[in-house]
């Protein structure tokens, strides 16, 4: 079981890397270089407030999983 959360552990923080690269080159940058202020408004949430969030979330909860923090100790 221990084996599964070290796997896993590996996704998540593929996960985080990849998250990174959509929020930002697919939903950020092409949102907040519009001229439109909706958009504007909408990349900068996602540049400065969700990007952040989701990637520090899924990279620390990978990184906790790999140093196995949730393993049991028996």
């Amino acid at each position: 079981m221990n084996f599964i959360k070290k796997a896993l552990g590996i996704l998540w923080i593929v996960l985080a890397i990849a998250a990174a690269y959509f929020c930002i080159f697919a939903f950020g940058l092409p949102k907040f270089l519009s001229n439109q202020q909706e958009d504007l408004v909408f990349g900068i949430i996602i540049l400065f407030i969700l990007t952040p969030l989701i990637v520090l979330g899924l990279g620390t909860f990978g990184y906790f999983s790999l140093i196995g923090e949730y393993d049991k100790e028996e």
